[in-house]
């Protein structure tokens, strides 16, 4: 894929950038690594006046900023705004709690035999990131902030199809005033991510996209024996029972299925849905649905834009014919609308079955699947069949329901009677297929951090003995 601008709606290509020498890709990593000699060893003070700062800076650019990621991947301009103002409340939280965060862990000295025990966590080095683009602030902020802040240093690799706010990252640091070099953006092509991760100077690497993607770093770094972080994508269930309030979880199941115009890795893709309640909740989410608004992407009427990439488009075309063409109910959408640009229609299908390609892939579109269920065993049993386990959602109002969801549903995590989104505040990352690790909260901070033991023992005899002496003598 070439490295440039192209702009969904209307399929122009705007601007197009020529990817790194390798010399210049060399300095650049060289950078980094003396950088972050220098980085590990700032004060934590310094870190977060720094962090707010980057927080001011997103705040004053949210519209200039917003109407660049519309035009790279064509999100409403709307959620585009919402998603500035999410990586601000991020840099703002790793500001607020990264330094008890940061502060050793006491042990229990006397098991141990010593005067003092405790944890000191210490950063790793140079970090690369290799991000998607349908996040394109926000998946790199839930790296960049809690790295920061712990000492380290990060490479960027991001997406082809959004270099104008890979670059808007780098300088956006900068703009703040951390230190020269300690983020960097580096427009490569995919092949070239190898090299960086087998260069000793950098130390771990985290990746948020497919799951070949994910095999081929976590591969690679595996060889060279290098931590990863890996977010994988997902296929998330949404399971409605009997007690749900119906209504609400329709508008959810609308919301969470288009959102980011179908293209967010949490969003609910599969439904399923009691028999009992099947009938009236189908009516209620293709009302909803057909009542989507699609088109320009800064218009603040529309709710669902164009797909990312033509590529996308295609994809989940292929999706809904496949199913189609094996016995599918289209209930609303299933059409490309005749436009310029790259846009599908919203779309809800029924009466899919394991022969169908939608069944066990994730489709990245506003496509819904909706399954009919006898049980909640049956719901868990058909979910977890699925080889991704990333997010899950159910709405009921039976405690017990409740608690076999959240114990027997394989994801990373799991939802009740609400959308499954993203917070500072909560751990994020999958199981199985959608990858291992975590991002936010302390846990996304750590990730990348070395919980050095130390232990102190009590001074000997003979050194307190000759401490003794030389007081008296002195």
């Amino acid at each position: 894929m070439a490295i440039a601008t192209i702009n969904p709606t209307t399929g122009e290509t705007l601007k197009t950038y020529e990817p790194l020498s390798d010399d210049a890709l060399e300095e650049k990593i060289g950078r980094a690594a003396a950088a972050y000699r220098s980085y590990r060893r700032t004060s934590v003070e310094d870190r977060v006046r720094w962090l707010r700062a980057a927080a001011d800076v997103l705040d004053a650019d949210t519209d200039g900023v917003a109407e660049l990621m519309t035009t790279e991947m064509g999100k409403t301009l709307s959620s585009a705004k919402a998603e500035v103002g999410k990586c601000a409340k991020a840099l703002r939280w790793y500001a607020e709690h990264g330094p008890a965060l940061l502060e050793p862990e006491p042990k229990d000295a006397e098991a141990v035999g010593a005067q003092q025990a405790y944890v000191a966590w210490q950063p790793l080095g140079v970090v690369l990131a290799v991000m998607p683009w349908n996040f394109p602030l926000w998946q790199a902020m839930r790296f960049a902030a809690p790295a920061l802040m712990a000492g380290n240093v990060g490479l960027l690799k991001h997406a082809s199809n959004v270099p104008q706010t890979a670059l808007y990252l780098e300088e956006l640091f900068r703009r703040a005033g951390f230190p020269g070099d300690v983020f960097q953006t580096l427009l490569i092509g995919s092949g070239t991510i190898e090299r960086v991760l087998r260069d000793d100077r950098v130390v771990a690497a985290t990746l948020t996209g497919s799951a070949p993607a994910g095999q081929s770093v976590a591969s690679i770094a595996g060889d060279a024996l290098k931590p990863t972080v890996l977010e994988l994508g997902g296929s998330d269930p949404f399971i409605v029972m009997p007690s749900a309030d119906l209504a609400a979880a329709a508008g959810v199941a609308v919301t969470s299925r288009n959102q980011n115009n179908g293209q967010s890795c949490i969003s609910a893709k599969r439904f399923f849905v009691h028999r009992d309640v099947a009938e009236e909740f189908t009516r209620l989410f293709a009302e909803k649905i057909g009542a989507l608004t699609v088109g320009d992407p800064m218009d603040p009427d529309t709710e669902v834009g164009p797909l990312a990439t033509e590529s996308g488009l295609q994809d989940v075309h292929d999706h809904v014919e496949d199913a189609r063409s094996k016995g599918a109910t289209v209930v609303v959408g299933g059409t490309r609308p005749d436009r310029p640009g790259w846009f599908y229609e919203p779309t809800l299908l029924t009466g899919i079955t394991p022969e169908m390609t939608l069944y066990a892939e994730e489709v990245f579109g506003p496509v819904a699947a909706l399954f009919t269920v006898d049980s909640l065993d049956e719901a868990i049993e058909i979910a977890n069949s699925h080889p991704y386990g990333l997010g899950s959602n159910l709405w009921s109002e039976d405690e017990g329901e409740r608690a076999q969801f959240i114990r027997d549903i394989e994801s990373g995590m799991a939802f009740v009677n609400g959308m499954t989104t993203s917070y500072p505040e909560l751990p994020f990352g999958g199981v199985k297929q959608s990858g291992y690790g975590r991002e936010l909260t302390e846990l996304g901070m750590r990730a990348f951090m070395n919980g050095k033991t130390v232990w102190i023992g009590a001074p000997s005899s003979e050194q307190r003995a000759g401490d003794s002496a030389g007081s008296a003598n002195e």
